[in-house]
């Protein structure tokens, strides 16, 4: 189900790309590589990519070396060996190798893995949240300026007819009440056309957020791709596909992996020693006595815990209440996507529904509008009866345009919810796409300690144009006052 979704999807959008305006497939690539939340939820991931790096360290040998140089100031005593007091020169390397961790070391590196793939899970709901959040500000921009075209045009028409009733109340063939109401609802109607733009301005600015650039002229969206064709069949999607519900059950495995290795500070600990030590008299030796000295040095060593305090113990109960913690998440999230898949599907049932009637409504409101403009003509109805038909086509169609928005984004929240609106499923182009294996492969093998990455730079883009940039503000230039007299003043 979930490959015929994507291709289904990958050629509505490949279909819809007319060049004389924005796409959504535009506006969907453009957040996909500038918006900072999608951007930082990568960085994020490569923190627990290096967490890898970290757990596999513990388990690789330890090298380090030691210099020193050494005065005696005093020696008395059975101390005083006739020996020069220096200064004396010493080295000395030694080797670590870990034999025996109690299962911390593998432990470690498994439950940091299980984090990597919490994470890339993590990182496709962020993506499919982002994308959900471009096609809401897409559609509400599509919906907004049709909304306002609308309420100019019905502010145009009803100017005309105030004019055209002042001109038949001068004639003597209506009356003053006629006029008053025409009046009044000229001045609700630009009452809401003003309150139609301000929504509009609110929209483009959260378009301008989430996509990283202003709306130009915007096309209309593709279709959608087909959905279930009942709620139960998109929980079942949902349940094995949506991200949420697998980093949340990958977090909880890694904590269960975090209980054994609380486990194993109870346990022996076994290591490999090598070392090697240099000792040179600079000055002062004596005669007959080396200036110099070597040592190496090989064992293993062995560390038994034998009482800690409940360390242990305690450590283990932690790691327990994290892992319990995260399995009634588990169930937590499943309640919440089922909820969403749920609500989403009921939407979209409920607002075709909506656009079929909303349709028909709009049909019988214009012939209605036709058929009261012809019968005021004729006297049979007043000109009340005819602004109350041009205010009833208004909001059918108002209402109209409403429910397709309403529709096309319940139905991309219902493929978010059922873990089909990302990236891979929408066949995005614009470059290549974000590789988390690639980042992975880059930082979870790091072993070397000196290398190191450049300062980030940003890859999103801001928003704010030039007029908005903050204007620097200059301090004030001290205003002189009158001399004061009677003050001498130091010398320097």
């Amino acid at each position: 189900m979930r490959h015929l979704l994507s291709c289904s999807a990958i050629a509505a959008l490949i279909l819809a790309t007319p060049a004389a305006a924005d796409t959504l497939r535009e506006a969907l690539v453009s957040s996909y590589r500038t918006n900072p939340t999608l951007n930082g939820q990568r960085e994020a991931l490569r923190v627990n990519d290096a967490g890898v790096a970290v757990a596999r360290a513990a388990g690789r040998p330890q090298v380090a070396a030691t210099v020193g140089v050494n005065r005696d100031l005093t020696r008395s005593g059975v101390l005083d060996t006739g020996r020069g007091k220096g200064p004396v020169v010493s080295g000395g390397v030694d080797l670590s190798l870990p034999l025996f961790q109690g299962g911390r070391v593998r432990n470690s590196v498994e439950a940091a893995r299980t984090r990597v793939e919490a994470g890339r899970a993590t990182l496709r709901a962020v993506e499919g949240d982002v994308f959900v959040q471009a096609v809401q500000a897409y559609m509400d921009v599509i919906r907004d300026r049709a909304i306002v075209e609308l309420n100019r045009n019905q502010v145009q028409v009803l100017t005309t007819n105030l004019q055209a009733t002042q001109d038949r109340f001068q004639i003597g063939d209506l009356t003053r009440t006629d006029v008053a109401q025409s009046e009044a609802r000229l001045s609700l109607a630009r009452s809401n056309l003003a309150l139609a733009e301000g929504r509009l301005l609110s929209s483009e600015a959260f378009y301008r957020q989430v996509v990283g650039q202003a709306p130009g002229q915007l096309a209309s969206p593709p279709p959608l791709p087909p959905l279930p064709a009942s709620a139960d069949e998109a929980v079942r999607i949902a349940l094995v596909e949506n991200p949420d519900v697998i980093a949340v059950v990958r977090q909880a495995e890694a904590a269960g992996l975090d209980v054994r290795v609380a486990n194993a500070d109870r346990l022996p600990t076994v290591s490999g020693v090598l070392s090697g030590d240099y000792v040179n008299t600079v000055g002062g030796a004596s005669a007959g006595i080396p200036r110099s000295g070597t040592q190496t040095t090989v064992g293993v060593n062995t560390r038994i815990p034998i009482y800690q305090g409940g360390l242990p113990s305690a450590r283990i109960a932690q790691a327990r209440a994290v892992e319990g913690q995260l399995l009634e998440r588990t169930i937590e999230t499943e309640r919440v996507i089922v909820q969403s898949v749920r609500s989403a599907f009921a939407s979209v049932v409920a607002t075709r529904q909506a656009i079929a009637s909303n349709e028909v409504a709009v049909s019988a409101a214009q012939l209605a509008l036709e058929g009261a403009r012809a019968e005021r003509s004729v006297g049979t109805r007043t000109v009340l009866d005819v602004l109350n038909a041009e205010q009833e086509l208004l909001n059918a169609q108002v209402q109209l345009v409403t429910a397709r928005r309403d529709q096309y984004v319940a139905g991309f929240q219902l493929l978010n919810a059922m873990g089909q609106a990302e990236a891979d499923d929408l066949g995005l182009d614009g470059g290549p796409l974000y590789d988390p294996v690639g980042a992975y492969r880059r930082t979870a093998s790091q072993w070397n300690d000196w290398k190191s990455e450049g300062r980030y730079v940003p890859r999103s883009t801001r928003t704010v144009s030039a007029t908005e940039e903050p204007i620097a503000v200059q301090p004030a230039a001290p205003v002189a006052g009158p001399p004061v007299t009677g003050v001498t003043t130091p010398p320097r």
